[in-house]
């Protein structure tokens, strides 16, 4: 609600709407090109993701290679890409929350979003 009872400037609206999707595009684009890391096995096996969750190098150290137990090796590359993932979530909500808290929070004045 605009304070006074008055109807929002629509063209103030359009302006504010406009500069979130930007806001938000940027924030998308700098996900993407950002790069976090995961790992398990105290480090034998390390995984990177991009920000935005897409899987961009794994690294296994030999010593996690096993032939008899390859098992455990696909754990810890689950479990390297889980937290890799996790840190890229976290990332995300860092860069987009700010951005995405305002549509649910009435980030533009007189928008019911």
């Amino acid at each position: 609600m605009i304070p006074g009872g008055g109807q929002p400037n629509m063209q103030q609206l359009l302006q504010q709407a406009q500069k979130m999707q930007q806001d938000l595009a940027r924030a998308q684009e700098e996900l993407a090109n950002t790069e976090v890391d995961g790992q398990a096995g105290g480090g034998l096996v390390r995984a990177t993701v991009t920000g935005s969750g897409e899987l961009r190098a794994l690294r296994i150290d030999p010593k996690a290679v096993d032939p008899e137990d390859t098992e455990t090796l696909a754990d810890l590359v689950v479990a390297a890409v889980q937290a890799a993932n996790d840190n890229a979530q976290a990332l995300q909500q860092q860069k987009l929350g700010p951005l995405t808290q305002g549509l649910g929070g009435g980030g533009i004045p007189g928008l019911p979003f």
